[in-house]
């Protein structure tokens, strides 16, 4: 079937008003390293893997929006696939060390290999395979399936368990009705938690149309196209496929500006909307398992324990105004003081000063600077040098005298706004 010819684009004005009252929706947030901060703003769908375009009703970008924001699904089970190309270094495995490290303490500093803000944060790289289901805003469960292993977290009533086969570890947590407990700890896992960010973006420097049809898992889905009108920014286009019954999004691809394969993509190859059994978010940790309870996670190393991750699924209340995506992107940066924002949408750039004397490198940098000029790629401008660091997605550039410029947005766009602001 021939996509549909859409020029009706969607205002930033009319999105908000999509949001502005209440519905129910999964929501999740990326957690990230400074320089690593690519794996934060992802947010969003898969190439889609058609299995024939079927014949649907036409439906405007605004009315699939608007589907969108009405979708009330409260009951599901499935599994969930998730690739994340980001184009990171081969460090050997340090990157995941580190992505672990930013969410929290691993196994033998006091935490606990169960720990869902560690454990988690391994779907921001790799492919990876999850087994979901819930039952409402009380019942939920995650499964990372491994090689010989499962790595669940369920949450029931209050309780919210994570279980590690593989080290036969158990943590154990309670959970908030605050919206506010956690929910920067817990990385994307359902298309509509990527969806929901993809969304937030659109302003008037966004293209929004509707892009034809596909099949996901089995069932009929119109296909939602974002994409920057401007040149400059990383992100090529997001694509969402809209269960067409639901409004639920099943899908997900991120595609960068430079082509290639997607930087993510997430979406259902089995779903249901059908009542899981109760006995899903039943768990009794085994026997001879080691319990971490939060209270106790970090006593060992003397850090303040730290609270429980949240639920594997809010589905609770959307924001009633979403902040805009260069917002959104200084917020992932961390909140630093002094943060700036240069630009706006897609082509938005966070800075701010470290105070420092930036990266070092070559002989300045010893015996590592050899290494971390390999990393990153030295540039030079009328602000004087520094080193860029670049993924598919997000480039950061940290300049000699300690200044930071990161976006979604090419490397010379970085180096133009570093000249700007010297």
């Amino acid at each position: 079937m021939a996509p549909y010819a859409s020029d009706d684009s969607t205002t930033a004005g009319e999105v908000d008003e999509q949001r502005s009252g209440r519905r129910k929706a999964a929501r999740y947030i990326v957690p990230v390293t400074v320089v690593g901060v690519a794996a934060a703003t992802i947010g969003l769908v898969p190439a889609l893997a058609d299995s024939g375009d079927p014949d649907l009703p036409k439906i405007t970008a605004q009315q699939l929006i608007e589907k969108i924001a009405k979708s009330d699904v409260q009951q599901l089970s499935g599994t969930v696939k998730i690739s994340t190309d980001l184009g990171l270094p081969n460090l050997g495995g340090l990157e995941s060390g580190l992505l672990s490290g930013a969410a929290g303490k691993g196994e033998g500093e006091g935490g606990s290999s169960a720990d869902p803000t560690a454990k988690l944060t391994e779907l921001a790289s790799g492919t990876h395979t999850l087994r979901v289901a819930a039952d409402g805003p009380d019942k939920q469960k995650l499964s990372l399936l491994e090689n010989a292993a499962e790595y669940s977290v369920i949450h029931n009533g209050k309780d919210v368990w994570g279980y590690d086969s593989k080290s036969n570890e158990v943590y154990h947590g309670t959970s908030s009705d605050s919206p506010e407990r956690g929910k920067e700890q817990q990385p994307p896992a359902l298309p509509k938690d990527f969806a929901e960010e993809a969304l937030k973006a659109v302003d008037d420097t966004t293209s929004v149309t509707v892009d034809g049809t596909a099949q996901v898992a089995g069932r009929d889905a119109y296909k939602l196209v974002v994409k920057p009108k401007e040149s400059g920014s990383t992100v090529g286009a997001i694509t969402v496929a809209v269960d067409a019954k639901t409004g639920m999004p099943l899908k997900f691809t991120l595609t960068p500006a430079s082509g290639g394969a997607a930087v993510v993509d997430a979406g259902f190859t089995k779903v249901s909307f059908a009542e899981p059994a109760a006995s899903t978010f039943d768990f009794t940790p085994p026997k001879g398992a080691k319990v971490t309870e939060e209270k106790d996670a970090g006593k060992a190393s003397g850090e303040t324990p730290r609270k429980a991750p949240g639920k594997p699924f809010d589905l609770g209340e959307a924001p009633g105004h979403a902040p805009k995506a260069g917002k959104d992107f200084g917020q992932v940066l961390g909140g630093h003081d002094g943060m700036k924002t240069i630009g706006e949408g897609w082509t938005a750039i966070a800075t701010f000063d470290t105070g420092g004397e930036g990266v070092p490198s070559g002989k300045a940098g010893g015996e590592f600077g050899g290494f971390i000029d390999s990393l990153g790629d030295k540039v030079h401008g009328k602000f004087g040098s520094g080193t860029v660091f670049s993924t598919r997605l997000v480039n950061a550039l940290v300049t000699d005298d300690g200044k930071v410029y990161a976006g979604l947005v090419t490397k010379d766009a970085l180096v133009k706004a570093a000249d700007a602001g010297r």
